[in-house]
């Protein structure tokens, strides 16, 4: 065999070796910080930070009479922002600023990787399909908009069924309907920052306080959608 043609094969074994090192080495990495965040979640910290479970469910399926939103099968890049913007203080909240701020950078890390590593609650998408009216809010809005107004619908950056389009547009089908009404009331009022191209605050400037209560209504009767599936759209 030529030399070049041995050479070439070896360097070939050589990558495949490298790579697959690399990719065991990053999997390995992975299952350590979601070990992490399971721990944080389940049981906080020394340092004073109470478990998340605590408020967020013991599957991160969110509390709903008490307005605590779901975190299981958010995209990790999504729920990182949201925890580096509560320590930083630019999204004002009295529970999570303080317990935020008491995480570092690789902790925050951890719980959003594991949080988004969980699956989605069980639940039944609401059907969109039939007549929908103006006289029917919430889906109108959600699912229509109201274009005459430059209020595009919901379902442009949310998905379809309020499913979410990670990592930038959370899920929406299924949050407490306290949850999505306090966070349109924030962005209207400018207490939670702009978040993607400063679209939300536009967004929820066109809304009355009764518009915010059915789309919030609206949304929290979906359910949550791709039971059983983590973020990634595959099962734990």
């Amino acid at each position: 065999m030529d030399d070049s043609l041995i050479n070439l094969r070896r360097a070939c074994v050589t990558l495949a070796v490298s790579v697959a090192s690399t990719f065991a080495v990053m999997s390995a990495a992975g299952a350590n910080e979601a070990s992490a965040g399971q721990t944080i979640a389940a049981h906080g910290t020394a340092q004073g930070v109470a478990a998340c479970i605590g408020c967020h469910g013991a599957k991160g399926e969110g509390n709903a009479a008490a307005g605590f939103p779901r975190l299981a099968g958010l995209s990790a890049a999504y729920l990182s922002t949201q925890l580096t913007d509560f320590a930083e203080g630019t999204r004002p909240n009295p529970i999570m600023q303080p317990m935020a701020k008491l995480l570092t950078a690789s902790e925050r890390s951890a719980v959003a990787s594991y949080f988004a590593g969980l699956p989605s609650p069980v639940g039944v998408k609401a059907s969109e399909s039939g007549a929908v009216t103006p006289t029917d809010v919430g889906p109108w809005i959600a699912t229509r908009g109201r274009w005459d107004q430059a209020l595009p619908a919901c379902v442009q950056c949310h998905g379809p069924g309020g499913i979410g389009v990670a990592p930038t547009f959370p899920p929406l089908a299924g949050q407490p309907a306290a949850y999505i009404a306090n966070q349109l009331h924030n962005w209207k009022d400018g207490k939670r920052p702009p978040g993607p191209m400063a679209l939300m605050p536009v967004v929820a400037s066109k809304l009355s306080d009764a518009d915010i209560t059915a789309v919030a209504d609206y949304y929290a009767g979906m359910g949550a959608i791709g039971a059983g599936k983590s973020a990634n759209g595959s099962k734990p």
